[in-house]
């Protein structure tokens, strides 16, 4: 019998990110962002009675009725996982997030300085954007590790599941999980504001409701940091915009203006040596140039913004992969794979 806990160590020996596990199929681990087979592999009955172990009656029902379940895992190493289980083809499934219990610096991540000032900010909206398993979660566990280091603060984190377990510094840390402390991100972050927060973490903004509600937050006073599944800060303005109903765009526009400090956008790409991977981003800060755009509707144009404002740490995603590119950490072709502009990109070399 194949032990679920001992596939997790197994698999964080060989530095995978994900464990894919299905009944009847191979057993995949994601390595250096490939999908390679495990070198244990369980049988269907084992895989069926090992995720079906985790959950409990309620769970089950919901699973049958055709929802997914997500919930944080601790294996025996003392580390935490994010698990998403799910059904295909009739069969369950399971997409195992092994987390990183110690929580990097942003050094260590190698991102650009200017996040520690972001993370100073004392209040305003700071979003983490990126595709899934591009490390949004590590980078805003490093910036709010960064706080919890260095100000005695209220800090809030509304997660689905949560992901990192932050030891109280110098700050005060409140960690809520939705389903199980609280209904919805959106009425978690109502309720903050009446608890005396100072900075308030929002895992994900996927809806109107919880995009209205960080917004108010971030006005009235508090620090707002979140994450959008977007790959450029133009797209993530937009996407913002286009999750709000008609009548309330304008209105989230103006909210927008008044409260952005700075959009992150972050992609891992595999090195140049083939041992690891590495983060490039996108930087762009809430200036007066840049709010003017999002103001005017003129998103399409936000690069300009980014290139020409590389005196205050802005940059442009294509911007970062040509540095990386000429410091020999990446090759030109990982650039060429992951740049959102091919023929921009092209002009640099």
């Amino acid at each position: 019998m194949q032990d679920l806990d001992r596939i997790i160590l197994m698999a964080r020996e060989l530095k995978a990110s994900d464990i894919h596990m299905s009944a009847g199929l191979a057993l995949l681990i994601r390595v250096n962002g490939m999908l390679v087979n495990a070198p244990l592999q369980p049988t269907k009955e084992e895989v069926v009675q090992m995720l079906f172990g985790l959950l409990n009656d309620q769970q089950k029902e919901l699973l049958y009725d055709g929802h997914d379940i997500d919930f944080a895992l601790r294996s025996s190493d003392g580390c935490r996982q994010r698990v998403n289980i799910f059904r295909q083809q009739g069969e369950v499934a399971a997409t195992i997030r092994l987390l990183n219990s110690y929580i990097p610096t942003l050094e260590e991540l190698h991102l650009t300085p200017k996040l520690y000032e972001l993370a100073q900010e004392p209040r305003g909206l700071v979003l983490i954007t990126g595709p899934t398993g591009s490390g949004k979660s590590t980078t805003l566990a490093a910036m709010l590790e960064y706080i919890n280091q260095t100000k005695p603060v209220h800090i809030i984190t509304i997660e689905d599941p949560i992901e990192y377990v932050y030891e109280g510094k110098k700050a005060l840390i409140h960690q809520r999980e939705t389903g199980r402390d609280t209904k919805s991100f959106a009425s978690a972050l109502r309720s903050a504001l009446r608890e005396d927060p100072d900075i308030i973490l929002v895992g994900e903004m996927r809806d109107f409701e919880t995009i209205s509600a960080a917004l108010t937050a971030a006005e009235t006073g508090h620090l707002v940091l979140s994450t959008l599944h977007t790959t450029g800060a133009a797209q993530t303005i937009d996407r913002v915009i286009d999750a709000c109903p008609a009548g309330s765009q304008n209105q989230i526009r103006t909210q927008l203006t008044g409260v952005l400090k700075g959009i992150v956008t972050q992609c891992l790409m595999p090195t140049m040596d083939g041992q690891g991977r590495v983060a490039a981003t996108e930087l762009l800060l809430g200036t007066d140039a840049a709010c003017n755009m999002i103001r005017e509707n003129k998103c399409h144009q936000m690069s300009s913004v980014m290139q020409s404002g590389g005196s205050m740490g802005m940059h442009t995603l294509n911007m970062d992969l040509v540095r990386m590119v000429n410091q020999g950490i990446i090759s030109m072709q990982t650039a060429m794979a992951y740049t959102n502009d091919r023929k921009e990109l092209g002009q640099y070399f």
